[in-house]
């Protein structure tokens, strides 16, 4: 009886079946509309998509050929936009933004070559908002309207105006779905230049400061890159609906930037491997020898920028193109981009002889690093393969970047594929704890032994003769380049004393020595973990520095229990699973604007020069004095 009762809590009815309203499910699911939540640490994460949904509709605009300027604030936690284009029509502000599958994006006449086509952006933007205010301006009249968590709560009379036609739309981000998050702003100046190579002429002023691209893509390869590090002047071609601006540098790799409708496709899609097809076949053609492809495109950088009509993307996110004509009626992407290429990169090549004799000799030394590689390189992955077999180095998570999406539950897989992380970590306790303490689904871990290699001015030989190079090279799958990456974030935890940042140090040398575009992309992070621990019998507080330790002392009061960590082998796996879950902070390595490489690495990891050790000495100075005023 008792077991025909436990059945019958299972039981599939009626009133199993539930349905949600749009801002419920929103709500419920927000993945499936905006990625990963996040704290805004990473420039991937959903309060920088929200910015986006709503900067994507100015963008239309102005490539619809109204409004030359774009206004973006952010001060604190509050975003406002404001565009000069036509504004939404005034009967059906409230429609727009709050009712899904409604907008003038399905009417292809309005929107050809739009990047929003669903009629999801602004309306998620205001679900996942505690604050969402929305005024349109037409013809000297305006409309005005605001929600919270997509409810409507106030709805304003038609008023007369002066200002000029727009829309202005200001939001504040939902705390209880984004805790503890911060804006950026260097990811969103990131954002925004992109806006402006790929509409050249735009001006975007954020928080008064304007952005604006007079030479589209060309600019975006000459600010990736630094001109003692090209091997040959960027090559910029222009056509209808695509864009293309291509070099080559002396890193392994390779570095792509691609773009459908103005959209950053970071995860890449069939434009891109439109381009890096049709791109070796053009080489190959013109100096007419069968080169092998990963000679001609290791080292290159470049951008491909389509426009298409109705694109079809793998999710909400966009940052992946689907298999998608270039019009209704018109050719494959595959040959639209291999025509384009053909004719365009051929002619420049051939007007530009000394171009071409520079790419020549880059492509040449990829070959003869390679062939002297290939012995090498065969060894170290049938080592590679057998040892995996065996050891305990990679506990593997269940989701993976690189894998294909089913048909069904499609969008919540890919919104799993970009919330999996990878942990290196060294030593057995700190992995130990990791490893009980993660999400299995999307977290895996990698255990170093010791301190890894410097490997600054050796040639990457050396990723396939060491052992724990060429074991992580396998784990991440990135030997052929961002393609196979099995893991959309790649952090670094060890332990906050001198031996984990010299290990720090190292890993990060050997990403920028032999996978820079793994830092380019923004794929690497270092974990931030607590120094301490603050308690009394009521309450714990985790503290990440000094600061915040004097803070909760003075909180708790009555001389409360402080612990200091001294590594992350003393950090228990339950409360480990706070620091690396949906509060986790870590902190993202990048390069800043014109920073090179080579020059970067040869001042941290190159002989002990007297300027280094004044560097040293200087920033040591600062600590201290830092210490001695908390003190």
């Amino acid at each position: 009886m008792a077991k025909e009762k436990e059945t019958n809590l299972f039981e599939y009815t009626e009133e199993s079946i539930k349905s949600l309203d749009w801002k419920e499910h929103i709500r419920l699911r927000p993945g499936m509309y905006i990625g990963k939540l996040g704290d805004g640490s990473s420039p991937d994460d959903g309060i920088y998509v929200l910015v986006k949904e709503v900067m994507d509709n100015c963008i239309d605009e102005y490539a619809m050929g109204y409004g030359k300027t774009i206004e973006l604030t952010v001060e604190g936690n509050q975003v406002t936009v404001r565009d000069y284009g036509r504004g939404i029509p005034l009967g059906k502000v409230i429609d727009a933004v709050s009712k899904v599958n409604t907008g003038a994006k399905f009417d292809s006449k309005v929107f050809q070559k739009s990047v929003g086509l669903n009629g999801v952006g602004t309306k998620a933007v205001n679900a996942l908002s505690n604050y969402f205010k929305v005024t349109a301006i037409r013809e000297g009249k305006e409309k005005t309207v605001e929600f919270k968590k997509g409810v409507l709560i106030k709805e304003y009379n038609q008023a007369k105006t002066q200002e000029e036609n727009g829309t202005m739309v200001t939001f504040i981000p939902d705390d209880s779905m984004f805790r503890n998050f911060k804006f950026h702003p260097e990811f969103m100046e990131n954002q925004i230049w992109n806006y402006c190579y790929l509409n050249a002429g735009l001006k975007i002023i954020f928080n008064g400061k304007p952005y604006i691209s007079r030479n589209g893509l060309l600019d975006l390869l000459q600010r990736k890159t630094n001109e003692d590090e090209i091997r040959y002047p960027i090559i910029h071609l222009k056509g209808d609906d695509i864009e293309v601006a291509i070099t080559h540098n002396n890193d392994y790799g390779e570095d792509i930037y691609s773009f459908v409708n103005g959209q950053h496709t970071t995860q890449g899609g069939t434009h891109q491997q439109a381009f890096r097809e049709a791109y070796v076949k053009t080489i190959r053609d013109f100096y007419k020898k069968d080169y092998d492809a990963a000679d001609i495109r290791t080292g290159i950088v470049a951008a491909v920028s389509v426009k298409v009509v109705e694109p079809v993307f793998e999710s909400q996110t966009k940052t992946k193109l689907g298999s998608v004509n270039v019009d209704t009626d018109g050719p494959s992407m595959k040959q639209f981009v291999g025509d384009f290429m053909a004719k365009e990169l051929d002619n420049y090549l051939h007007k530009n002889p000394s171009v071409a004799d520079g790419l020549k000799k880059r492509i040449e030394q990829s070959e003869r690093e390679r062939k002297e590689m290939a012995g090498i390189k065969k060894l170290a992955n049938e080592r590679a393969k057998k040892a995996n077999l065996h050891n305990k180095k990679l506990r593997d998570c269940r989701y993976h970047l690189n894998d294909d999406p089913p048909s069904k539950g499609r969008e919540e897989f890919i919104a799993k594929q970009k919330e999996t992380t990878i942990f290196i970590t060294e030593g057995d306790s700190a992995s130990g704890s990791i490893t009980k303490s993660r999400n299995v689904e999307i977290q895996a871990v990698f255990s170093l032994r010791g301190k890894p290699l410097n490997s600054f001015g050796l040639t990457k030989k050396v990723v396939y003769e060491n052992e724990e190079f060429n074991l992580l090279q396998h784990a991440l799958n990135i030997e052929e380049g961002l393609e196979g990456l099995r893991y959309n974030n790649i952090v670094i935890a060890t332990d906050a004393d001198v031996d984990g940042m010299h290990i720090r140090l190292l890993l990060m040398t050997f990403f920028l020595q032999f996978f820079p575009d793994l830092v380019k992309h923004e794929k690497v992070y270092v974990l931030q973990t607590p120094l301490f621990r603050v308690r009394n019998k009521q309450e714990t507080i985790y503290c990440y520095d000094e600061s915040e330790k004097q803070a909760a002392g003075k909180k708790l009061g009555s001389k409360p229990e402080i612990t200091r960590f001294k590594g992350l082998g003393e950090i228990s796996p339950e409360e480990f699973a706070r620091f690396i879950g949906p509060d986790m902070r870590k902190e993202l390595m990048r390069l800043e604007q014109g920073d090179h490489i080579q020059q970067l690495l040869e001042y941290y990891m190159g002989k002990n020069t007297m300027e280094r050790q004044e560097f040293i000495i200087d920033n040591l100075k600062v600590e201290m004095d830092k210490v001695e005023e908390e003190l």
